[in-house]
Formats: structure tokens, C-alpha cells, sequence
């Protein structure tokens, strides 16, 4: 029934070149995930400039990294200064690489990786000062339950830094390792967006570890596991509800001359590059 919708689409596809992937470039002999996440830790603390210095987030602090992917931003962390870090996965791929990167980065003293679902976290009440989630309350299955945990395992007044692409971002749908048409999911449904995407990353030469993160380990998924559609809207509904004193909020625009359609009710789910937030459990 799709299928001519998936030969519209990549079609299509063909005449858009991908943003720049940390898969490709691992995949291409570039760098690794790991290290591509590592030179972009400062690109993640950056996102609270307007709030705090970024060293002042982590130096001396207990920090527990949230979605630590390849363990990248936890290394940078590390190296900044943080008493101690702590990375959370739920992907045993992700892990196996961050144990070697740490190694690599000779931080094996500093650094702590354990494979867990944020919504349900094996630590100690208030084993943290600061806990971070860089590109992935997105992610979270159970974005709710998530928050009450990271509450319940932060000292009180520790912080917890969230920054995430809203859902309707050009490439909101997280497929730009092979898709690389802006908004595509606007314009086709999921069920052809798993189809095309599954044909388009066949070729790649790894290509199941990229399967089995986006569709899961069900072959015949039909849906994008990988993300929540996590809108503006939606953050700000659990929000409403999360047990945390908001210190911090911004919206940053695609573009700076787009601050306009990023500052405008219902389009500025499009038009939005990054939701940045900064919360405190209280006493």
C-alpha cells in the first residue's frame, strides 16, 4: 500500500545531500561516534551560556549524563572538571563503545558507565548534583516517570539541564543519516518513512546496529521506536506536572532572521532549533 509513497521519497531523497552524521563519518573512516560526541561537549554546555558558565556546571560536581550514547560528552565532562561522571544507556552498542573510548581517554577513574532505562535508574536517593540530557528527553519512552527519577536520585538543589529538538525541527524525525529532505516527516506518514529507511540504510555496512536502534529488534516494525515526538507543546504539558523549579527556559530559532516564525504560536514547532531548560529539585 506505501510503496509508492517510499519511491516518491527517495526519489526525492536523491536530489538533498544528509547533514552531517556521526554515523556516516564512522561509517566514512572520519572519526568515530564517540569522539564526533566528545568535540561536541562544548557545544552542549553551550546551550546554557545564557544561564550559567559552562565549567561552573560540572566543575566539582557529581554528574550523572543521561542518553550518554558513546560516552563522548561523558569524557568531556570528565575533563572539565566534574568530581565524577556517571553515563546511562540503554543501548548495549552504545556502552561497548563508550568503555573503549573511556580507556582511550585514560578515564576510567573518573568515568562510570552503566546500561539502564533513565525511568527507572539503579542509584542511591540524591547520589547527584547535576544531571544532564543532551539530545534525549526526545528519546525517553517514559519522559514523565524519567523526570520523577532524575528528582528523586539529585541532592537537593541539584540541577538537572535538558536540551532537545522539538519533534517538528526540519529533521525532527531523526533519519538524517540517510534522508536528508527537511520536514520529511510532515509530508509522508511513519509507515513509509520506516520503509524507505530501512531500504536506504540496507546498503550501509552497518547497516543492522542502525536498524535495530531505530526500529528496534523487530524486523517488521512499523513504527519509530527511536523517538517520542516530544513538541514544545507536549514539554510544556509534563513540565506542568514535573516535581522541579524551572530556572531557565529558551527556544532557539533555526536561524537568527527566523526568530520571527520561532517566536509564533503553533509555527514555531517548526521553526525552533533547540528547547533548553534548566530545572532545580527543591527541598
Amino acid at each position: 500500500m506505501s510503496r509508492p509513497g517510499v519511491i516518491l521519497l527517495k526519489f526525492i531523497n536523491r536530489f538533498f545531500s544528509p547533514p552531517e552524521h556521526p554515523f556516516n563519518l564512522e561509517t566514512g573512516g572520519s572519526i568515530s561516534y564517540a569522539e564526533w560526541q566528545y568535540r561536541w561537549g562544548e557545544r552542549t554546555l553551550d546551550c546554557y551560556r545564557g544561564y550559567a558558565d559552562p565549567a561552573a556546571i560540572i566543575r566539582n560536581h557529581r554528574v550523572l549524563d543521561v542518553g550518554c550514547g558513546a560516552g563522548g560528552k561523558t569524557c568531556y565532562y570528565a575533563e572539565l572538571g566534574a568530581a565524577h561522571v556517571w553515563g546511562i544507556d540503554i543501548s548495549p552498542d552504545n556502552l561497548e563503545r563508550a568503555e573503549a573510548f573511556v580507556s582511550e581517554k585514560n578515564l576510567t577513574d573518573h568515568c562510570t558507565f552503566v546500561r539502564a532505562d533513565a525511568a527507572d535508574m539503579p542509584f542511591s536517593d540524591e547520589e547527584f548534583d547535576v544531571i544532564i540530557m543532551n539530545d534525549t528527553f526526545e528519546h525517553l519512552q517514559r519522559p514523565g516517570l524519567t523526570l520523577e527519577e532524575c528528582r528523586r536520585v539529585l541532592r537537593p538543589g541539584g540541577r538537572l539541564y535538558v536540551n532537545f529538538p522539538p519533534y517538528y525541527h526540519p529533521y525532527g524525525a531523526h533519519l538524517t543519516d540517510v534522508i536528508g529532505i527537511p520536514w520529511v516527516h510532515l509530508f509522508f506518514s511513519t509507515r513509509v518513512l520506516v520503509e524507505a529507511y530501512r531500504e536506504l540504510a540496507s546498503g550501509k555496512p552497518d547497516a543492522k546496529r542502525r536498524l535495530r536502534l531505530r526500529l528496534g529488534d523487530d524486523a517488521r516494525e512499523t513504527d519509530l521506536v527511536y523517538i517520542n515526538r516530544m513538541t514544545i507543546r507536549k514539554f510544556h504539558s509534563i513540565l506542568a506536572d514535573a516535581p522541579f523549579e524551572l530556572l531557565h527556559y529558551d527556544e532557539d530559532p533555526l536561524r537568527p532572521f527566523l526568530w520571527p516564525l520561532a517566536r509564533t504560536p503553533i509555527l514555531k514547532e517548526c521553526f525552533v532549533r533547540m528547547v533548553t531548560a534548566v530545572l532545580a529539585r527543591d527541598t
